[in-house]
């Protein structure tokens, strides 16, 4: 590859060290997930809906804020809201440390979740990569998430094992502060401030986004995958050690050999769904499989090795799923508004975290972890109803080209950018000088297309 088509050092530096960033911080959040319902019994007045309430509660505040936070890192500056966000999730992280009730863990939840600044951080990284290598830095931070989830679900409960639950949310508290010292003294500084429709969220593409019928299936899809996931966690780690006869510090172990099974076993579908283009029997699928998995975890309580195996294959699916669905929306957002589908698409995964936490809480409360299987069972099956109705998506790429100003305000131009072969959508922003398109790279002529935005 030649050096002008490499990541430049500052690039390579603010991709690695957003995606450090956004790493420390969702393994500060997953950390939680696989000891709450165990550890925190011990809490003064836990109840089994409580604890389904603490688990999820981050998700309210992330997703009443995320989008708000995002607009304003617009006005005051990306870095000055991630360093506030992340500031708000450590005090979040000592106020749950400290409680001795479930209502001070649920509180420093709370403000943990108020630390939203995913769409802030997501924001920089576009002030901070030409658009030529801003997939490869969103990919790194896609895959930071991925690793932090699977640290965490091991890492949680040895610590928990250790030193207790209030010694998990310490950690989670000093992570965010790493954080906060990437940011100050490793994360570059961008040169300028601007609103990126590939990356942010912008007023004027809510109501497109929001009438497009895909993407309000998809935004119910990862709500309902979220809220599967949390209420699953009131249930699974009760499962392993009240039933199966596992003691709590052990359970990492069963987290770790589902997490690296499953990754073995999506990879090859993640690629038979990009290579075939068959990204909508995939999900499909992997939705089927989460519903079916949940009778299964039910009639193996009793039997650690069949449990094991059954949180295995939820595990195939919860990942299949959590990998796929971002290429679908890429795939699904209308030109000019992948940041605003994202946001919204984000904002629907922490409000399904939110009430899903809550709604396994209630559920265990009022029939046990049998119900809260067959809630999550009806759950994925609805989800599966809506996703039949899915059109197969197109298979295309988001492209923003920069223009010069005299050319973006040619009218004739998204006419003639849509002539060129592989082009399937074109949006000019003449005060950006910008064009965002939706392309089909293997068909596409990326001569014609360069030559026809050269400045004449």
């Amino acid at each position: 590859m030649p050096q002008a088509d490499a990541m430049s050092t500052a690039e390579r530096r603010a991709a690695s060290s957003l995606a450090g960033v956004f790493a420390f911080r969702m393994l500060g959040l997953f950390m939680v997930l696989p000891v709450l319902a165990t550890y925190g019994q011990s809490l003064r007045g836990a109840t089994p809906f409580l604890i389904g309430v603490a688990i999820g509660a981050y998700g309210f505040t992330q997703a009443l804020l995320q989008i708000p936070f995002g607009m304003l890192s617009d006005r005051i500056g990306r870095k000055p809201v991630i360093i506030g966000g992340l500031l708000l999730f450590a005090l979040g992280g000592l106020v749950a440390a400290q409680a001795d009730s479930m209502w001070g863990v649920i509180f420093g939840r709370v403000l943990q979740g108020a630390g939203a600044i995913a769409a802030a951080i997501m924001a920089l990284v576009a002030d901070l990569t030409r658009e030529q290598h801003r997939t490869k830095a969103m990919a790194m931070i896609g895959m930071s998430i991925g690793l932090a989830f699977a640290v965490a679900m091991v890492v949680g409960p040895v610590i928990a094992g250790m030193a207790g639950l209030s010694a998990v949310f310490y950690v989670t508290s000093g992570l965010a502060v790493v954080g906060m010292a990437l940011v100050i003294w490793v994360v570059p500084a961008p040169d300028a401030v601007f609103p990126h429709r590939d990356a942010g969220v912008v007023a004027s593409a809510f109501l497109p986004v929001l009438r497009q019928a895909d993407l309000l299936r998809l935004n119910y899809g990862i709500a309902v995958l979220h809220a599967i996931l949390m209420a699953s966690f009131v249930a699974i780690p009760l499962a392993l050690q009240d039933r199966a006869g596992l003691p709590a510090d052990q359970h990492w172990w069963v987290y770790l050999s589902a997490l690296l099974l499953s990754f073995c076993v999506m990879v090859p579908f993640i690629i038979y769904a990009e290579r075939q283009r068959k990204m909508k029997q995939v999900v499909l699928g992997a939705i089927l499989l989460l519903a079916l998995v949940q009778p299964l975890l039910w009639l193996s309580l009793d039997s650690l090795a069949w449990l094991v195996a059954a949180i295995v294959l939820f595990f195939v699916g919860f990942n299949l799923l959590e990998a796929t669905m971002p290429s679908l929306l890429s795939k699904i957002a209308p030109a000019g508004g992948k940041g605003t589908a994202m946001g919204i698409y984000s904002t629907s995964q922490f409000a399904g975290a939110g009430l899903g936490g809550v709604l396994g809480g209630a559920v265990f409360s009022a029939f046990g972890l049998g119900g809260v299987f067959v809630c999550c069972a009806v759950l994925a099956l609805s989800w599966y109803v809506i996703g039949v109705t899915m059109r197969e998506p197109p298979y295309v790429t988001s492209y923003r080209l920069t223009l010069p100003l005299a050319l973006a305000r040619d009218e004739a131009l998204p006419r003639r950018i849509l002539a060129v072969p592989g082009v399937a959508e074109a949006v000019v922003v003449a005060d950006e000088g910008a064009a965002y398109l939706k392309v089909d790279t293997k068909v596409l002529d990326r001569e014609a297309l360069e030559l026809l935005v050269q400045p004449a």
